[in-house]
């Protein structure tokens, strides 16, 4: 086994690679926003355990193991699963009886529509929360209804589909938080996970930011830490032990994703951007983007 990190041109390579023709494209240009769906009953394999950079949501009809992180999760019944793409995972079918959908995507594509800032300040996708939703017998004939229309518009001509599988996707994100009955009471969390999920909330709620005029007010991990009244060394530490990845590298991972949107999004310029962010000089703005991007600011904002 193994935690390597599976990018999604990794993923689409490995199912040419094992010829598995599970979607109906498979292309993927770096740095756009990406979008694929599928339907389960090609899953009868063993998925590699690894991390992905990208966001999966499956809709499972069949019976099967996910290994996820240190934990091992039965299902047997109707289910959705959400899992965190900082945590290794794969999955393993028990019998051939396999039903359902599954959706992939990237970064730039959550980052895409306002309606889904509202979830990342939610449980899904975070280290911390449980990844399975199970169903209701009318809850799987919901989540049949808005994969189905996601496939459908996935592979139209529909000069708007993109707009409209966010809007199903969104619909199956909320399905799942009406259920989340699962989900652990904050009071009874151990206590580093209620120290990243206060971290967590804090970072989110920064974002988006609306006007060089309000400049990132928290950027490190000490500003952080200040502000929940710890100390930055426990912080770091309840921080790593639940995501592996340091506070400040969960930092500038956000950062990073908002400086894409803001220079993609706003008509602001280079060096206003940068300040926004927190970058005393444009010049450490650019190589900062430059050292996550491969591209200078410029020529990625010249891009869009």
């Amino acid at each position: 086994m193994s935690d390597q990190l599976e990018t999604i041109e990794d993923y689409y390579k490995r199912l040419r690679k094992n010829q598995m023709k599970m979607f109906d494209s498979d292309d993927f240009e770096t740095g756009k926003s990406h979008f694929n769906v599928s339907m389960r009953k090609y899953c009868s394999f063993k998925s590699p355990y690894n991390r992905r950079d990208y966001y999966k949501v499956s809709f499972i009809q069949g019976k099967g193991t996910f290994q996820y992180g240190a934990h091992e999760l039965y299902i047997d019944r109707p289910a959705l699963f959400f899992p965190s793409p900082h945590i290794p995972y794969s999955w393993e079918c028990d019998g051939d009886l396999q039903e359902g959908y599954f959706c992939l995507f990237n970064q730039e594509f959550f980052n895409g529509n306002t309606e889904f800032n509202l979830f990342k300040k939610t449980s899904l996708f975070k280290e911390w929360s449980k990844p399975i939703v199970f169903l209701t017998d009318e809850q799987t004939q919901l989540a049949t209804l808005y994969f189905e229309q996601m496939y459908k518009l996935n592979n139209s001509a529909y000069p708007f589909r993109c707009s409209s599988i966010k809007s199903h996707l969104a619909s199956v994100m909320h399905l799942a938080l009406e259920n989340r009955v699962d989900d652990i009471h904050p009071n009874e969390l151990p206590a580093n996970i209620r120290l990243y999920r206060l971290f967590d909330e804090l970072l989110n709620k920064q974002f988006p930011l609306d006007s060089p005029a309000y400049p990132l007010a928290l950027k490190t991990a000490s500003d952080f830490a200040e502000h929940l009244n710890v100390h930055v060394n426990h912080l770091n530490s309840s921080v790593k032990s639940v995501t592996q990845l340091t506070t400040t590298q969960i930092i500038k991972e956000r950062v990073f994703e908002e400086s894409k949107n803001l220079l993609k999004y706003t008509n602001w310029d280079i060096a206003e951007i940068g300040y926004t962010l927190g970058f005393d000089q444009p010049s450490h703005f650019n190589n900062f983007f430059k050292k996550h991007a491969e591209v200078s600011p410029l020529k990625f904002k010249n891009a869009y």
